[in-house]
């Protein structure tokens, strides 16, 4: 198999069992899964499907040399996703928009249920090695370190977002050790800090998407409540789901005012004095681990002002939201 990815370029993909996971129908539904929701009406043309990002953490884990079993971790990682990815946590569990971990608290349970466990078997390999994530430091660290799946959807935003023109500099400059992602020296790992923090601010945690998340949670809360759709619909696709509420919303002006309010068509504004709601985001900061003088330091060893940025921007946004209409 041959695919061709925005960040790696042309990759041939040989092994079987990987190709077995990627043809298998839990992978195959995340091509119709926004990876950052529903961005299209906040962000236009700026999207792409968790499918493309689980695929690019897998070749960034191959690019080096990561063992089979890491590999398919980072393959896999993001099957559990409901529709409209961490949009979910505004649906079922509220307050979790703190953390955005509904993915995570279902991961073992939904891999389980699926084909994946038949896939793995096939070939010899240990099921419960593969889901715990203490087996893959390179794969999955906590915030502030760098690990695969957060240096792939990072570098995958900045390209689509035209902030970079291509991966190339920040790979060309990460090397292995010790199990932990590097940076060659200062420089480039301070750039990568920084482009982060703008990803963080502008995207990930921004006014924009706290109205995403409060507003696709609200539509999808609310058609729940009226058993337009059931909570099995939320683990389909973006498609299906939107596609089973669409005939109601002619007919119910509450849901057309969601809705309304979900596609970025009424105007609102950031006012802790009169709001409808209150949203909390997850919000993200790196501090990598980068070569200077001899010796292997964080950024913000280098960099005491970094200390403050990582301390700041650790605590969720919390934003007020009141809609104008």
């Amino acid at each position: 198999m041959i695919y061709e990815d925005r960040i790696y370029g042309k990759i041939e993909i040989t092994e079987p069992v990987i190709l077995g996971l990627i043809n298998s129908p839990s992978m195959q539904r995340l091509k119709d899964i926004d990876q950052a929701g529903y961005f299209e009406p906040h962000f236009p043309g700026i999207s792409c499907t968790r499918f493309e990002h689980s695929l690019g953490v897998y070749v960034l884990l191959k690019k080096y040399s990561a063992s089979i079993d890491e590999q398919i971790a980072g393959l896999i990682h993001d099957v559990s996703h409901s529709a409209f990815s961490h949009c979910i946590d505004y649906v079922l569990d509220i307050g979790s928009g703190e953390k955005h971990d509904h993915q995570d608290n279902i991961f073992d349970e939904f891999v389980r249920k699926s084909e994946i466990p038949e896939i793995l078997k096939k070939y010899n390999l240990n099921l419960n090695y593969i889901l715990d994530d203490e087996n893959f430091p390179l794969k999955e660290k906590d915030l502030p370190d760098l690990c695969a799946d957060r240096i792939d959807y990072s570098l995958r935003t900045a390209i689509i977002i035209k902030e970079i023109e291509n991966g190339k500099y920040f790979i060309d400059n990460l090397l292995v050790e010790d199990q932990k992602w590097i940076f060659k020296n200062f420089e480039s790992a301070e750039k990568y800090a920084k482009l982060f923090l703008k990803l963080n601010t502008d995207y990930y945690a921004g006014l924009p998407s706290a109205v995403m998340f409060r507003t696709v949670g609200d539509y999808l809360r609310y058609a729940l409540s009226k058993n337009y759709i059931s909570e099995s619909d939320l683990y389909t696709t973006d498609k299906i789901i939107l596609k089973k509420i669409e005939p109601y919303i002619k007919i119910d002006s509450m849901l057309g005012l969601l809705f309304d309010r979900m596609n970025n068509k009424i105007c609102f504004e950031n006012n802790p004095n009169d709001y409808d709601g209150r949203v909390f985001c997850k919000s993200r900061v790196v501090d990598p681990l980068c070569l200077h003088n001899g010796k292997i330091q964080r950024v913000s060893d280098i960099d005491s002002g970094w200390k403050r940025v990582v301390a700041e921007e650790s605590k969720p946004k919390e934003y007020f939201i009141k809609f104008l209409k």
